[in-house]
């Protein structure tokens, strides 16, 4: 079977492998892992636009490199950069999640003010949807806003805000009109994190660290021409931003780079003086992931090829949040058991390997089966979105007696 995209994309796909051979050592080296971007993860975003690796089909006035659209050679990037070990551009949910929905839902003004900042990392946002009582229901949140002398005042309280305590703004969505049905009377607000009102409390997960915050919101006041489309139809805008928070978390070149990473990993440790990879129970199992990664990789190009024709992915798409978050907590499993007794070390000891990444993926991973909506939740999607069965029956429980009502 040949895989190759044909003479002109495979020179291209030379120039790529150039660039990486003469520039892989400013890459950095634990891209990911911040909130907030370091110096170096900030120059090589800048060297990736301007080489078009990265924002490559973003127009030029919102600080992309400007190309046309051009599937392969985006694959071809992708590929490259996983095939390396070398991170691409910087993602998170500025980047990933926010911009996708501006160039598609956002006034000019939008596109121009927020765009190139948060393309080149100078601007942090972080994603106000979650409420104590609203999860996986997302629609029934009730952080509201009313409008007084030409502003929206907010009132409420969002959990699990990732990088909320690090974040310069928010996009956020809040209940506008109150006697709307569910899904409608939602607008989606953007806004700096300073605006006064707003009260931020980190989480401390597994991890060590707080990576989610709880955010109130008391009488925090912003300009009503701060919203992201029409007034009550924020559920609409917060699905477009869903879709490309998905398509973030199912990355299969983030799988690949993971996957290299552990090979590496594999080859390095020893047992008995054996590598670990060259022993079949941990070999065994490596296959096994390879073999998985692959199939994402090609459900990838299933979906490229939708693309390429114009045609909805269909069940391939609907699959790839569920696959990739599950399969990269499985990579991160086998590290800590490829890693033995270090495995379990954490938090600074001399014996880590790579500064306890494989630990904190390892954690960390666990909850991104959680976030972007749960395994679950995926599965019902893929259920009755992709094979056409039944919705889920609505369990009605009984009422509760009150407490003067008797038994």
């Amino acid at each position: 079977m040949d895989l190759s995209y044909g003479p002109e994309y495979e020179t291209f796909r030379e120039e790529v492998r150039d660039f990486i051979a003469v520039n892989r050592h400013l890459a950095p080296k634990n891209a990911g892992r911040a909130a907030r971007p370091s110096k170096e993860g900030v120059a090589w975003q800048k060297l990736l636009i301007e080489h078009g690796y990265t924002a490559r089909t973003i127009p030029r006035e919102y600080g992309g490199f400007g190309a046309e659209p051009d599937i392969l050679k985006s694959r071809i990037i992708a590929e490259e950069f996983a095939r390396a070990g070398v991170p691409g551009g910087l993602a998170n949910q500025g980047i990933s999640m926010l911009v996708p929905t501006l160039l598609e839902l956002g006034t000019e003004e939008q596109k121009r003010r927020w765009i190139q900042p948060t393309l080149a990392g100078e601007v942090v946002w972080c994603q106000g949807y979650s409420e104590p009582g609203s999860g996986s229901d997302l629609a029934s949140l009730k952080t509201n806003a009313r409008v007084e002398n030409g502003e929206f005042v907010i009132n409420g309280q969002k959990i699990w805000t990732s990088t909320a305590k690090e974040a310069d703004m928010i996009f956020c969505l809040v209940r506008t009109e109150g006697d709307a049905a569910k899904h409608q009377g939602i607008s989606y607000l953007i806004f700096p994190m300073s605006t006064p009102g707003i009260e931020v409390h980190p989480l401390k997960t597994m991890t060590g660290h707080a990576e989610f915050n709880e955010t109130f919101f008391t009488d925090v006041r912003v300009p009503v021409d701060q919203i992201v489309g029409q007034r009550g139809q924020g559920w609409f805008v917060a699905n477009a931003t869903l879709g490309h928070e998905r398509g973030m978390l199912g990355d299969p070149d983030a799988l690949e780079n993971r996957l290299v990473g552990l090979i590496q990993l594999m080859k390095a440790e020893q047992l008995g003086g054996a590598r670990l990879i060259d022993l079949p129970a941990f070999r065994d199992r490596l296959v096994a992931l390879q073999a998985e990664v692959a199939a994402m990789k090609y459900n990838g190009m299933r979906i490229l090829s939708n693309q390429i024709k114009g045609e909805p992915g269909g069940m391939a798409k609907l699959i790839v949040k569920l696959q990739a978050c599950e399969l990269a907590h499985q990579i991160s499993a086998l590290a800590i058991d490829a890693l033995g007794e270090l495995g379990i070390l954490y938090h600074g000891s001399a014996h880590e390997r790579a500064n306890g990444s494989w630990q904190w993926n390892y954690m960390f991973q666990l909850g991104l089966i959680i976030g972007g909506g749960t395994a679950q939740i995926q599965k019902n999607i893929i259920s009755e979105r992709g094979l056409n069965m039944p919705r889920e029956p609505r369990l009605d429980l009984p009422k509760r007696p009150s407490a003067q009502g008797g038994q």
